[in-house]
């Protein structure tokens, strides 16, 4: 790295520069059973600062199920609405590229609460010998499996040339303190065979596209990307896919790279990380330890 890169006390040190926040959910907003409080207050904060132009925050999750249905997961969760102007997730952009394949009969790898995404779309849910694509939004079981438990299918799969669609690009997520396996790494292993694989969500453009139109929806005019930065707590995903985007980053440390950069349940203070971003192929432009004001 050429420079350092500064570690914030708060996202007020920086929220003057930008009128887009692109905002990741799991591991920064909640970590899968309750809020993260100081997050939800900082976008109210970010929201409500006052200028010559609005503030929004999109949040841009790699959730295999449609907005709406993340919405309900942070009401539960105690996220406030008011910390967010609107989401946009993987599962968004899954249903449009499953639209546009009508009758498509599909082989569904993942948990039964991912279904809805499928919901009211011109499909059939088939056996693995009737599919001619495959859409992939998770592990049956995602406590007790790992990508070995798929490779013979995956096998007969790529062998028959079939498509999958990855419905979540994450490798894993933190739920608690644990890291739970995501269809990422299904789709991974399924590259790996040789098969081919269309990615819906971070960090793939087209995420990032719907976002900004998203973000020029809400404020009535184009966004300008200098004035835009995506917060997440995953160097693959959040901020590789902010870095080929083109805009800003934050990096929320106390998230799923939380052991490697030594702020565990057991180390409270953020260290050092210029060694541990040093190896890393991409780089956020400022790190922080959790999303506060």
């Amino acid at each position: 790295m050429t420079a350092p890169i500064p570690t914030l006390d708060g996202l007020a040190q920086v929220a003057e520069r930008y009128d887009l926040l692109l905002c990741d959910v799991w591991g920064v907003l909640h970590d899968g059973q309750k809020a993260h409080v100081p997050a939800g207050e900082a976008l109210i904060r970010f929201r409500n600062l006052p200028g010559p132009r609005p503030r929004r925050v999109v949040l841009v999750s790699n959730a295999p199920r449609p907005g709406d249905g993340v919405g309900r997961i942070l009401d539960r969760f105690g996220v406030p609405r008011e910390a967010y102007d609107a989401i946009l997730t993987s599962g968004d952009l899954t249903r449009e590229l499953i639209a546009g394949r009508p009758g498509a009969r599909i082989r569904h790898l993942g948990p039964e609460r991912d279904l809805g995404i499928f919901k009211d779309l011109d499909l059939s849910l088939v056996a693995e010998e009737e599919a001619d694509l495959v859409v992939c939004t998770g592990l049956f079981d995602d406590r007790s499996e790992t990508a070995d438990d798929y490779r013979a299918e995956l096998m007969r799969l790529a062998a028959r040339g079939l498509t999958m669609i990855c419905a979540n690009p994450d490798l894993v997520v933190e739920s608690g303190n644990r890291l739970i396996p995501c269809a990422g790494l299904l789709a991974a292993a399924y590259a790996e065979l040789g098969g081919t694989v269309i990615y819906a969500g971070k960090p793939h453009r087209p995420v990032y596209e719907a976002a900004l139109a998203k973000g020029a929806e809400l404020t009535g005019a184009p966004v300008d990307p200098a004035r835009v930065m995506a917060i997440g707590d995953a160097i693959r995903t959040d901020i590789a896919g902010a870095r080929g985007f083109g805009i800003a980053s934050l990096l929320v440390a106390r998230g799923i790279h939380a052991e490697e950069l030594g702020v565990s349940a057991e180390h409270h203070r953020l260290g050092d990380v210029a060694e541990w971003l040093g190896r890393q192929v991409v780089h956020p432009d400022a790190v922080i330890e959790r999303l506060v004001w």
